[in-house]
């Protein structure tokens, strides 16, 4: 929304041009989610899992129709990526923002699109579709589908790059060669997908993947050690030209699910990146592919590449590639989805060096001057999870929500202050965007702002493990792959914390000075009733037992002045100065250095 505005006031001088029906669910408006306060129009539907709302096809297009809509904007997850939504929608005359319901599956799919991967000569790894091949033909209508092909895949030779049983997998597995991938067609975001080291593995593994993604069509691909993910962004219009917006890193990855990106890519070399952008172009020139996708790869330390899947959608690090080419691509969709060619966006002319008030066509394939990124990006993922419990999720409050943009870092958060996450949210609820003019910039300034970024709420988050990852010596370097973060995981390594007695302190302060003044406020207000409390009421001591790291200390804690408290731990003593704050924390001074702490507590902890 925050962009189609953006691109609204810049065109026609008027942000609400463009009027935005969405829909919201109980738990959102509960929850206080952002969007809801972005909205034109709000549609309240039910609750519960996204079967029931936002990935509901029916109800999306029942909707588009009762609020006469001219587009619907799928974004990413939910329906964004089901054949059945485009096709319903231009059914109704309406405008799907991405593509059309033919090449969204002959692309989305990832059996489809391996076929139409082979087809186009673009390297795949050993799977069980390798060799399959689909019928081309020339492409029909238009000076823009000159010397262009257009590709089909039927249904019986996609029934052969299928696995049909766990008898037929493990024929084909075995004849592939162990360790091996089983992923099912439909998953997605570290669902359906399952390693396999060997036999007995994948006798365990198969059922699971089955199970997690019920109903979708299953394949089996060769695992590929100590690769990088690699994507091409592109963009294509209704005249069938694609273009690529280069490329993004996205190797840092916790069981299949993306951590950090980057953009551009710079570990390939330019002249093999550059074969990977005009590889993704061939692959949506033939499915006559409109709106924005992504292409991933997989890159090998030898220099090697392999097509993986395309995602027939916009990606949540779609911000990467826009800080790096000055393209909005929520505004190119749209512009996409209005009829307007790609030669004719002010952005794009510009990105190609041509006059931006002049309509002639540009030469994509052979440009005059060849578009080059702008500076590096490094984006980091903001997730309700626990990295000392194996990165479990969690929902709950969020009592402050603190994160301070610069000119070259920003952010954006699904939820604010007061606000909350829902048990059926997506983890993920912020996003931050470093650009530097080279990468070492770039990760110099996200450290920092997530060394700033403040979040106080009933759920643990992986800012600390976030820092922990772009200080490793691995991602300076550059020299990490998709398997790095799973085996720091493994390895139990952990963000650096506070110092123990520091934490104690902390700790026992939060407890004792809530416990005394709780106390006070108590007898006080006895008093003032005419009622009379036992003097004991008033103690200046607690003692407060805590369990930190699997051991137990016993700290004792004495109020010996209006901001003052003696600290005594194993017959050692420290003098600290407290001081309350509006929002719940302390300020507290310990040795001459000022900390701000909170507490919260759970049902079986204090955090």
């Amino acid at each position: 929304m925050r962009s189609v505005r953006r691109w609204s006031y810049e065109n026609f001088l008027d942000e609400r041009l463009v009027k935005f029906v969405v829909m919201v669910t109980p738990e959102d408006l509960k929850a206080n989610a952002d969007y809801i306060k972005m909205a034109d129009f709000v549609v309240k539907v039910k609750g519960g899992s996204n079967n029931n709302n936002f990935a509901n096809v029916d109800l999306i297009v029942n909707l588009a129709k009762l609020y006469a809509v001219k587009a619907v904007w799928a974004g990413w997850g939910h329906a964004s990526e089901n054949p059945k939504l485009p096709a319903m929608l231009a059914k109704e005359g309406i405008m799907f923002l991405g593509p059309s319901e033919h090449a969204m599956w002959l692309l989305g799919d990832k059996i489809a699109s391996s076929i139409v991967a082979q087809t186009a000569g673009v390297p795949t790894l050993p799977w069980s579709g390798s060799g399959l091949v689909a019928p081309v033909a020339p492409a029909s209508g238009g000076n823009s589908s000159k010397n262009k092909q257009r590709v089909k895949v039927n249904r019986e030779l996609y029934q052969k790059g299928c696995v049909h049983s766990l008898e037929e997998g493990l024929v084909i597995a075995q004849k592939i060669g162990f360790p091996v991938m089983i992923k099912a067609s439909e998953g997605g975001g570290g669902k359906g997908i399952r390693k396999a080291e060997n036999k007995e593995e994948f006798t365990k593994q198969y059922p699971q993947v089955k199970q997690e993604v019920p109903g979708s069509p299953i394949f089996i691909m060769k695992l590929a050690r100590n690769a990088r993910h690699l994507e091409v962004q592109i963009l294509a219009d209704e005249e069938g030209n694609a273009i690529s917006l280069f490329g993004r890193d996205c190797s840092i990855q916790r069981r299949h699910q993306k951590i950090i990106e980057e953009a551009p890519v710079i570990v390939a070399r330019p002249e093999i990146f550059r074969e990977m952008e005009e590889a993704a172009v061939r692959l949506a020139e033939m499915v006559n592919y409109r709106s924005a996708g992504t292409v991933e790869y997989l890159f090998d330390d030898e220099g090697n590449w392999y097509f993986l899947e395309l995602n027939p959608r916009l990606q949540v690090e779609h911000p990467c590639t826009e800080m790096v080419s000055n393209i909005n691509l929520p505004a190119a969709q749209l512009m996409v989805g209005m009829g307007i060619p790609l030669h004719r966006m002010k952005a794009i002319r510009q990105m190609y060096h041509k006059d931006v008030n002049k309509t002639d066509g540009i030469d994509f394939k052979q440009p005059e001057v060849k578009p080059s990124p702008t500076g590096h990006v490094i984006a980091a993922r903001i997730t309700s999870e626990n990295p000392d419990e194996g990165f479990k999720p969690s929902s709950g409050t969020v009592r402050e929500l603190n994160f301070k943009s610069n000119k070259n870092v920003w952010g954006y958060f699904s939820v604010s202050a007061s606000g909350g996450l829902h048990e059926f949210a997506d983890s993920q609820f912020g996003h931050c965007f470093s650009w530097g003019e080279d990468r070492e910039q770039a990760r110099e300034n996200l450290v920092v702002a997530l060394k700033e970024l403040s979040i106080r709420g009933d759920f643990r988050t992986i800012v600390e493990h976030l820092v922990m990852l772009l200080e490793k010596q691995e991602f300076i370097s550059n020299s990490m792959n998709t398997g790095w973060l799973d085996e720091l995981i493994a390895k139990k390594e952990t963000a650096e914390k506070p110092d123990t007695m520091l934490a104690l302190i902390c700790g026992a302060l939060c407890i004792a000075n809530q416990t005394i003044t709780s106390n006070f406020e108590t007898f006080k207000a006895s008093l003032e009733r005419g009622q009379t409390q036992p003097a004991t009421i008033l103690k200046n001591t607690s003692n407060v037992d805590l369990i930190y790291d699997g051991m137990k200390y016993c700290v004792r804690a004495s109020k010996t002045g209006k901001s003052n408290y003696a600290m005594e731990l194993n017959g050692s003593r420290k003098d600290v100065e407290v001081y309350p704050m509006t929002d719940g924390q302390l300020l507290v001074l310990v040795e001459g250095q000022t900390h701000t702490t909170y507490m919260h507590e759970t049902a079986d902890s204090y955090r």
